[in-house]
Order: structure tokens, then C-alpha cells, then sequence
């Protein structure tokens, strides 16, 4: 009988009725993305998808020289 009272609290607090704490910053994000400031869409949040567009295209190259690497190296006969 103890599992009801803890469901409902659980049931209450992850309700939809408690998601008022937060701000709406919808109008503001399309603000920001709308904007003509010659751009890519990928690139208007500013330095972080600066940051993040830069680390994705170093881990992708590094990645695919390291697949190149290791494809040339179990290519080539090895000496025993």
C-alpha cells in the first residue's frame, strides 16, 4: 500500500503542470536563426557552434586518415 502515495508523488512531480518554471526563448531563437547576417544556419548560435562545427570537422578528418592509414597498413604484406 506504500507504492501508491510514492507513485502519485512521482505521478506530480514530473506532471505538465510544473513545466511553468521555464522560459519561453522560442521567439528569441527565431530571432537569432531569421536574421540576414550571411551566415550558415549551423553557425548562427555563435562560438559554441563555432567550437563544436571545429571539433566535429578535426574528429571526422582525423578519422578518416587514421581508416586510410590503417587501411594502407593491412594492405601491404607485413615481414614475419
Amino acid at each position: 500500500m506504500r507504492a501508491l502515495p510514492v507513485s502519485q508523488t512521482l505521478i506530480r512531480s514530473f506532471s505538465s503542470s510544473a513545466r511553468h518554471r521555464f522560459q519561453n526563448r522560442v521567439p528569441e531563437k527565431q530571432k537569432l536563426f531569421q536574421e540576414n547576417n550571411d551566415l550558415p544556419v549551423h553557425l548562427k548560435g555563435g562560438a559554441t557552434d563555432n567550437l563544436l562545427y571545429r571539433l566535429t570537422m578535426a574528429l571526422t578528418l582525423g578519422g578518416t586518415a587514421y581508416s586510410l592509414y590503417c587501411l594502407g597498413w593491412a594492405s601491404f604484406p607485413h615481414k614475419k
